[in-house]
């Protein structure tokens, strides 16, 4: 199977280079991003994110159930951000 495949490789090669070339670099376009270390962070950081922020309240003090902060009861934080 590999020597097949080895075979059809190098006469791919020898008739489009360019074509060979092109689809190397488009799979390992696809394939690295998984390998590499920015693609956890970026995936925390969008953990860590709301994706609808709410209205701002104006706080008379009786509202002691409001939060001051949007993730301040629950939600991943981002201390491990300011640590880097």
């Amino acid at each position: 199977m590999a020597g097949r495949l080895a075979a059809f490789l190098k006469n791919a090669w020898a008739k489009e280079p360019v074509l060979v070339a092109s689809f190397t670099i488009g799979g390992l376009a696809i394939i690295l991003p998984i390998f590499s270390p920015y693609t956890k962070y970026a995936i925390m950081i969008n953990e860590a994110t709301p994706y609808s922020y709410p209205v701002p309240v104006r706080d008379d003090g009786n509202m002691p159930d409001v939060p001051s902060h949007p993730q301040d009861p629950q939600g991943p934080s981002l201390e491990w951000l300011k640590k880097l």
